[in-house]
């Protein structure tokens, strides 16, 4: 299976992707605030690499439930000059997390590769075909409503047979706008339009979407799920979301977004280490 953004390509199976976080923010739920200047960013970044990040998500506009909008300029000018100081200086790629259309067009244009869309459930085809000029890699992320929105009473009859279904439409959309299968990732949206039990569900059974021959991202790192289930304050996250991270591992994922990378590879790596033996 491979999986193609501009200039880089991955070849599964390999040893899972692990994409670090730089949220560029003044209110992400986990650490907003922490880099809104432009060169701590950068530098941020540049550590999550030397930690073993082998993506750089980079976002401008907190998608946590409830979060407040931002304009399109403010968004930029939060994301922009982070982009340009990392661009040339990381041999990985850089995604951009937006879910706007123009913001996507400006961060190729500074030199991100990749963009991770919480809204792939639009309906107008303006983003896909940004993704399909610029060859850019997608993430289609399953969520429902706005972040202002999604966590108003999500209800699904099935929430596997649902998820699994908006991925094999939206694959189709993907290609009639001229994006290729192997340009996408597929991320079940863990947290954004779900209860516990449908977040639960969903990580018990990733297994059911490595049929669409598309790699699989889950993005666990430190999310309220974890809280509603075990109590744990935000600051005490870290094993839940590394056990979450081997579990999806286990089951087939090949990418892992994460804060905290340098914790999650080595959990990743020992988790491969195991499952090769099983193996022999």
């Amino acid at each position: 299976m491979l999986f193609r953004a501009r200039q880089f390509e991955f070849v599964f199976p390999r040893p899972a992707l692990v994409m670090g976080v730089v949220n560029v923010t003044p209110d992400s739920f986990s650490d907003g605030g922490r880099f809104l200047d432009p060169g701590a960013a950068a530098a941020h970044a540049l550590n999550l690499v030397v930690q073993g990040a082998e993506i750089l998500d980079i976002g401008g506009e907190s998608t946590r439930p409830g979060a407040k909008p931002v304009s399109e300029a403010e968004e930029l000018r939060r994301v922009l000059p982070v982009i340009e100081q990392l661009a040339g200086r990381v041999s990985v790629p850089v995604s951009i997390d937006t879910m706007k259309p123009a913001v996507a067009r400006a961060a190729l244009a500074a030199g991100a590769s990749i963009v991770n869309d919480v809204a792939a459930h639009r309906e107008e085809g303006l983003m896909w075909q940004i993704v399909a000029e610029s060859q850019a890699g997608y993430v289609c992320l399953h969520a429902r409503r706005t972040p202002q929105t999604m966590q108003d009473n999500p209800v699904y009859t099935d929430v596997i047979s649902e998820v699994g279904g908006f991925f094999q439409e939206r694959l189709g959309r993907l290609t009639a706008n001229g994006v290729s299968a192997d340009r996408v990732v597929l991320d079940v949206g863990i947290g954004f339009g779900k209860t516990l039990e449908h977040n639960l569900q969903l990580l018990a059974n990733l297994r059911s979407f490595t049929t669409m021959a598309r790699p699989l991202l889950i993005g666990v790192s430190r999310k309220s799920f974890i809280g509603k289930q075990l109590g744990a304050e935000l600051n005490a996250r870290l094993p839940a979301s590394l056990a979450c991270a081997c579990g999806a591992v286990e089951s087939g994922a090949q990418i892992i977004r994460a804060h905290d990378v340098s914790e999650t590879v080595q959990a990743v790596r020992m988790t491969e280490a195991l499952l090769a033996r099983k193996r022999m």
